[in-house]
């Protein structure tokens, strides 16, 4: 089977690459088609992921409108070359026209509520949304969900395996406390209307990070451009060593959802700080205690200090880990499975 994957955020390529490699070992031929942007370039390069671009991530929302058709066009040319069998993506409105035009199955695996545009233009064309069960949209009839979350794909142990040499690039040693913080850029089609700390001035993030440094070192990831005065917070690391930095962190902090799921997963306290929700984070936070969804700055304040505070929270993350690893599904294996075994996987989901 020839099968096209559509990828346009470094998440997307953790999502699908060990797809990708068990798909390919099974026999099957991958081609990959990839919106540039730094990071996910990057990543695909250090996994030796062949890809084709047929677009560039834009930062300014006008500039993306103008950018569809050019997309789509491009897109469908690398498509018609490679004549796939299936189309496969993350919700990409993209993917799921070209798959129209060219008569063939798109399959969306997607986790994002607030990206309800993107799924207005997506959905007419698509044959099947797998999303986890967390998922609190009812997205019609062509709607399927599993017992898992994305970043389960890449950070399930199966896939996954802990390097403490991160803690070297960033100067501490194993069992020092550090917390990590991340700024997003809000330049996401789903970003509109969004926001997270609220930051108005540059000393506002900076008292915030002096605070956290009260019980440990503080690592900065932004996507915003900071003045130099924040350069002993950032450390050059390689995209595909975050999740490294993310185990062995004493805490998360930040405005990224899949940062907060990604360090869950990892037995790593979360607080997710922004006005709007993810259903995978509600699921962490109610049914296994691993974060904070917050809307505020001061209530980031409070709970870093009480997870901070606590000398013993690593310990009891681990734990809640373990259950939450013990309850979900391999969802890379669920999806080589719905997508090899199409359309019986979509038919059999449905009578469940």
């Amino acid at each position: 089977m020839r099968i096209l994957i559509s990828v346009g955020h470094p998440a997307h390529v953790h999502l699908f690459r060990n797809a990708i490699a068990k798909l390919r070992s099974d026999g099957h031929d991958i081609a990959v088609a990839a919106v540039r942007k730094e990071s996910t370039i990057a990543l695909l390069r250090h996994y030796k992921i062949d890809y084709e671009e047929f677009g560039i991530d834009r930062e300014v929302l006008l500039q993306k409108a103008l950018d569809v058709p050019l997309r789509d066009l491009n897109l469908l040319r690398f498509a018609s070359d490679v004549k796939p069998d299936i189309i496969v993506s993350t919700g990409s409105p993209y993917a799921a026209q070209v798959s129209k035009v060219l008569g063939v199955p798109h399959i969306a695996f997607g986790d994002t509520e607030i990206a309800r545009t993107v799924a207005k233009l997506m959905i007419p064309f698509t044959d099947a949304i797998c999303t986890p069960s967390s998922f609190y949209m009812d997205l019609g009839q062509k709607h399927v969900k599993y017992n898992g979350y994305h970043e389960i794909a890449y950070l399930h142990p199966n896939y996954y395996k802990p390097n403490a040499s991160i803690l070297d690039e960033i100067g501490i040693k194993q069992g020092e406390s550090y917390s990590i913080v991340r700024l997003a850029s809000w330049t996401s089609s789903h970003d509109v209307g969004e926001s997270g700390f609220g930051f108005k001035t540059f000393r506002e993030i900076m008292d915030f990070l002096e605070y956290l440094e009260k019980w440990g070192k503080v690592v900065l990831t932004t996507e915003r451009v900071l003045p130099s005065s924040f350069e002993r917070y950032v450390y050059k690391i390689p995209t595909h060593r975050i999740h490294d930095l993310l185990y062995y962190a004493n805490l998360y902090v930040g405005e990224g959802a899949t940062m907060a799921s990604e360090a869950g997963i990892l037995g790593t306290p979360w607080i997710f700080v922004s006005k709007s929700g993810r259903g995978y984070l509600k699921d962490q936070e109610e049914h296994y205690a691993l974060g904070f969804h917050v809307d505020s700055i001061n209530t980031a304040r409070k709970k870093s200090e009480e997870i901070l505070s606590n000398k013993n929270s690593k310990n009891e993350w681990k734990v809640k880990r373990e259950k939450l690893l013990n309850e979900k599904i391999d969802v890379t294996a669920f999806i080589v499975d719905f997508i090899e075994r199409w359309p019986q996987s979509y038919l059999e989901a449905k009578r469940r």
